[in-house]
Parts: C-alpha cells; structure tokens; sequence
C-alpha cells in the first residue's frame, strides 16, 4: 500500500520519473529524536520527510507508529489507511508541497484528498471540523 500511496501522490505532484524512497517505521522516540534534530522541534509527530540528495532518491518519509496508531484510532480510520495517507503527504513533501501558509495547506489536502480517492480510500479531511 505505501509504494501505491506513494506513487499516486508522485503523479499527482508531476513528479517526473519514479524513484526509490525509503518509508521507516519508528517508534515515537526515534521520530522525536529526528523531529528536534532537523526541525527543532522536542516532540514526536506523525509524518516526517527528508528530500533525496542522489538522482533517482526521492528520499525518506519516517513514520511514528505510536502516533499513527493513536491518531488512526481517535479518527476512527484503520491504520494501514492512515498510513497511506501520510506516506502520500510524505510523498507531496518530497515533490516539494508544502502547507506552512493557508493557501498551500488547503492545496495539500485536495491533492492528498484526490490520492486517497484513486486508491479507493476514503478522504482523510472528510469529517474533520
């Protein structure tokens, strides 16, 4: 499921020719660890995404799975869901999408919303107030 999640989020971006990426699956301290070392910030999240340096590396999505795990269960959503979605946002992140600003954020969720739909799963921003 992640390298479809992937490869339709690659697509969705323009992304020219696939590559290969790695997806890690962390517990929450590894990700906290990687959060405050390369963003600064002292605490897990869910999704984390580092730009491939070599041709034909995409790059790495790093996933907490303490935090996927409850974010899926407070959404009511499965996990294995919950985790294309974010290696699809990983993926948007990697072609460069970002969402610091509102305009970018709304832009992000469309696409990932699109995602989800060519995979048949269901919109992860459905819902959500």
């Amino acid at each position: 499921m992640a390298r479809r999640a992937a490869r339709a989020a690659w697509a969705e971006a323009g992304g020219d020719s696939f590559g290969a990426f790695t997806v890690l699956l962390a517990d929450d301290v590894a990700v906290k660890r990687l959060n405050t070392d390369h963003r600064g910030k002292v605490k897990p999240t869910n999704v984390l995404s580092f730009p491939g340096e070599m041709p034909g590396h995409l790059g790495d999505i790093a996933l907490a799975l303490g935090v996927v795990r409850r974010e899926a269960r407070a959404a009511k959503r499965r996990v294995a869901t919950h985790l294309a979605h974010l290696v699809a946002h990983g993926t948007l992140h990697l072609a460069g999408h970002d969402h610091i600003q509102a305009g970018e954020a709304r832009r992000m969720e469309q696409a990932e919303a699109r995602i989800m739909r060519r995979l048949n799963l269901p919109n992860p921003w459905r819902g959500l107030t």
